[in-house]
């Protein structure tokens, strides 16, 4: 586990748990979920040297003044229960990766009786949880020990509950859910966390979708090599969150139509998540080319490229179409490219830039053919620098996780800090369709504040 949080007060873990699949007429002398291997197909296979995803839930538990309206023993005992209960819809999560035996270059997902998911119980009475679920930037040494790592052997998947207990303050509850990428895709694991949420809470779980059939040879992980982040400059960092409004959405939308008639060209495909990635990476570009964010002031840039690579959900492209509860990794990527001059640009001509370059990567994303990987290959290939990536999206509905306490207060992305991506999510306001997304991003001090200059003005002209 990360090292206590910074800032003082008391850090301690009270206890550690395994929690095995369960189902509910368990008591009642009900088999136990047999063994079983998953073979990985190529989607799960190129996961298995990414760092693992890590996600906070802050939950507000009490008033702070002695008059606590969840008690929070009972609140943790829930969430075993239910746990344990998910895990048999969910079972192959209480498992372990592990090369298949016999085999020089196949990998699994093996479950056997006995395999269990470890659930850390935390206290910290340093931190309120008000001062965490902001969107101001928090140093990320702050968050970063809220999540678990995961155990050695192989294991997907880690809990770990903190209850925030700051005198004079609201109690909390920070949930750290840690999961291999290997293992599931976001959209699979925030599907197994709504399940766990609503056993939780009392709803009945939903059936995981069967695993496919299909295998695939991963030879090629043997040969990618990955550089560890150094995890002093992932302490030093922090962490904000930037919304954009529907109004800004829709202005986004009104100043690209507007460039596409002046230019006599058909506008972008412009969706409010286009519009999003078109502003942050157009902030990111800006914020990393200095204290002025000028591009035309830097020589060294001419010529060269931003790129932004995100996801696209292949479940209804596939033949045949693979179940929307699928649980496993069903995701392609897209790689939008295009000079960091035009995209640093000043006024409506950088976004334009941005959500062509974007719009045209969805496009190509979309088209699953037989030419897909290796069009994939190549754009891989063109990538000289560290691209900014995407983690999460607004369709996963993660301010719906509500464990019976109440919708989070909020959710964070911490392993942004560690792969460079920014983390996506739809707004606390009820707009789960999109209306209102928000933006986790984690930068240097210094990065961070040019950052936040660079989005509060573009904001500020958006709403002019």
């Amino acid at each position: 586990m990360a090292s206590p949080p910074a800032h003082g007060g008391s850090f301690r873990v009270v206890r550690t748990a395994r929690v095995a699949p369960s189902s509910p007429a368990a008591g009642a002398g009900c088999n136990p979920q047999p063994e079983a291997a998953l073979p990985l197909t190529f989607l799960d296979a190129m996961w298995l040297i990414a760092p693992p995803v890590e996600r906070v839930f802050f939950y507000r538990l009490g008033d702070g003044g002695g008059g606590a309206t969840c008690d929070v023993d009972v609140a943790l005992s829930r969430l075993v229960d239910s746990l344990a209960r998910a895990l048999h819809v969910f079972y192959p999560l209480a498992g372990r990766l592990r090369r298949t035996p016999g085999k020089a270059n196949r990998y699994e997902l093996f479950y056997q009786p006995g395999d269990a998911v470890a659930f850390t119980v935390a206290e910290h009475d340093g931190v309120a949880v008000d001062e965490l679920a902001t969107d101001d930037p928090r140093e990320v040494a702050r968050i970063e020990p809220l999540v678990l790592e995961l155990p050695d052997g192989g294991a997907v998947l880690a809990v770990q509950a903190t209850v925030l207990l700051r005198p004079a303050a609201p109690r909390g509850l920070a949930l750290g859910v840690t999961v291999h990428h290997a293992a599931c895709d976001g959209s699979s694991s925030t599907n197994f966390l709504h399940t766990w949420a609503a056993i939780c809470s009392g709803a009945a779980a939903t059936p995981m979708a069967p695993p496919p059939s299909s295998t695939a040879h991963t030879h090629h992980v043997k040969t990618r090599t990955t550089n560890s982040p150094d995890p002093d400059v992932v302490d030093s960092k922090l962490l904000a969150t930037f919304t954009l409004s529907r109004e800004n959405l829709q202005s986004i939308r009104d100043r690209v139509a507007a460039v596409a008639a002046r230019r006599g060209v058909l506008p972008p495909r412009c969706t409010s998540v286009v519009a999003t990635f078109a502003v942050i990476w157009r902030c990111h570009v800006r914020a990393a080319l200095g204290a002025g964010g000028d591009v035309e002031a830097e020589p060294r840039n001419h010529g060269r490229r931003a790129h932004l690579v995100f996801a696209t959900d292949l479940r209804s492209r596939m033949e045949p179409r693979v179940p929307d509860k699928y649980l496993g990794n069903c995701i392609g990527t897209c790689f939008a490219s295009a000079p960091r001059t035009d995209i640093a640009a000043t006024g409506a001509d950088g976004l334009f830039a941005a959500c062509a370059a974007i719009a045209a990567a969805v496009d190509e994303g979309m088209r699953y053919d037989e030419g897909y990987w290796d069009r994939c290959r190549e754009h891989s290939a063109e990538v000289t620098t560290w691209p900014l990536s995407v983690a999460g999206s607004p369709r996963f509905r993660v301010y719906d996780v509500d464990f019976g306490f109440g919708s989070p207060a909020k959710v964070e992305i911490v392993s942004v800090a560690k792969t460079g991506a920014m983390s996506v999510a739809e707004g606390r306001g009820g707009c789960s369709g999109g209306i209102e997304i928000e933006v986790g991003i984690a930068l240097s001090p210094e990065r961070m504040e040019r950052f936040r200059r660079c989005f509060g003005d573009d904001v500020a002209w958006l709403s002019s």
